[in-house]
């Protein structure tokens, strides 16, 4: 008999991964230009050592700003050099298409 701890842990490791939202590849797509066009002020530079981790997380969707409706809200981060960089893509939720409405850049850094 297995244990419990142990049934579930496999029971875990055997069910499916959640399916991927259908903008996870757009916002990873987007992730590069905005992390370079943050940390290069403008200037069209290449930067050495930049890096986009490849999971994508669906945050809880944000309110619209008018009306009643709701954006879904894709996290993705990156890496320059030994900063950290957490980037969040805000999409329209319209059936089949990736709309960007929005987008955030914050460094993962304690300024105090």
């Amino acid at each position: 008999m297995i244990p419990t701890f142990a049934a579930a842990l496999l029971l875990a490791a055997a069910s499916p991964a959640p399916p991927a939202h259908r903008c996870a590849a757009d916002a990873i797509e987007r992730a590069t230009p905005l992390l370079t066009l943050h940390f290069s002020d403008g200037q069209p530079t290449a930067i050495e050592n930049l890096s986009i981790d490849d999971t994508v997380k669906v945050q809880p969707p944000l309110r619209a700003l008018r009306g009643k409706g709701q954006f879904d809200v894709l996290e993705v981060w990156g890496f320059i050099y030994k900063g950290q960089y957490r980037m969040r893509f805000i999409y329209a939720r319209i059936p089949g298409s990736c709309v960007l409405m929005g987008q955030e850049i914050l460094e993962a850094a304690d300024p105090y």
